[in-house]
């Protein structure tokens, strides 16, 4: 998909339907049809645009003369059968003399915002402001599903002290899942943040690296929060893995101690079943005697076994 958009002379953003000076180029999941269509245009190198391409590609800054290649990492809420799954995908900024590129693999809110004239200050043609927006926005979104992450994982701690299930062990895996990725994200745009601020290779004037400072801090914020959630996580797993554990270790000492109580009366009939003289064979009441002796032992046996609290949880 390609959306060109352009801040006009009254400073409103449209959509147009050419690429001109001081637009904004947006590429989701371009085709190559489109790739060769902005090349050709613009005269840019096909590598910036297909680098973010790439699920796996690393967030990073690049300059070649005087294009500027901005590489990061931007959360993504997915939802399926098995539930909400938090992943990060590539979103490269590209920054030419004349023109502001966008591109990544799919749809996102935060390029949405940008589009339906949600932000701010926003203007096209303000290629370095558009860029700090974006990182700032991908801060908030960030800091955003680590709170949503943070209150299922309370819920879903709720639901487990009700009743153990497996659904909701699995989706603790799949948050924690999410953290992991979050938090690795995270510490590589704040290594791309870091760069941008130290080497100029963005024209800056003092509001902008005033606003690139303020994403650097909420970036940085968004990590510690990754990393603590992450702890708690993980804590949270090991506690209910332990009783998972003690109630196995349980219901073993409940079924062992029923299974020795009903063996005991077992035990004495077989005795007196055997094919030999014993005692009392002659009394008329030898059954009853019997079977007063075989639950008399199984009583104090189930006495003695509860007064050791083999049957409580």
């Amino acid at each position: 998909m390609l959306n060109v958009y352009y801040t006009d002379t009254a400073n409103q953003l449209t959509e147009v339907d050419d690429i001109q000076k001081g637009c904004w180029i947006n590429l989701i999941a371009p085709t190559n049809e489109e790739i060769n269509w902005v090349v050709e245009k613009i005269g840019i190198d096909p590598d910036f645009l297909r680098d973010a391409l790439d699920e796996e590609e690393r967030s990073r800054v690049e300059k070649e003369g005087n294009t500027v290649s901005v590489i990061v990492d931007l959360p993504i809420l997915d939802s399926d059968e098995n539930g909400v799954q938090y992943d990060t995908f590539p979103l490269a900024m590209i920054s030419t003399d004349s023109h502001f590129i966008t591109v990544c693999l799919r749809e996102n809110p935060i390029l949405e915002l940008f589009a339906k004239r949600k932000v701010k200050n926003f203007f096209t043609y303000k290629k370095t402001r558009f860029v700090f927006q974006l990182l700032q926005m991908i801060a908030t979104y960030y800091l955003r599903y680590l709170r949503q992450i943070n209150r299922k994982t309370e819920q879903i701690e709720y639901e487990l002290r009700q009743t153990l299930k497996n659904d909701d062990l699995f989706e603790l895996l799949r948050l924690e899942k999410s953290l992991v990725y979050f938090a690795t994200s995270l510490k590589s745009n704040d290594a791309v943040l870091e760069k941008l601020l130290k080497v100029s290779y963005l024209k800056m004037y003092e509001e902008d690296k005033d606003l690139l400072e303020d994403v650097i801090i909420e970036n940085k914020q968004a990590i510690e929060m990754s990393l603590i959630y992450r702890n708690i996580l993980k804590s949270l797993m090991d506690a209910f893995s332990s009783v998972i554990s003690n109630n196995l270790n349980v219901e073993m000492r409940f079924l062992t101690s029923i299974t020795i109580i009903l063996a005991l009366p077992t035990m004495v009939a077989s005795f007196y079943g055997m094919n030999i003289p014993l005692p009392f064979q002659k009394y008329p009441h030898a059954f009853f005697v019997s079977l007063c002796v075989a639950f008399t032992i199984s009583g104090l046996v189930a006495f003695i076994f509860w007064k050791k609290r083999f049957f409580r949880k």
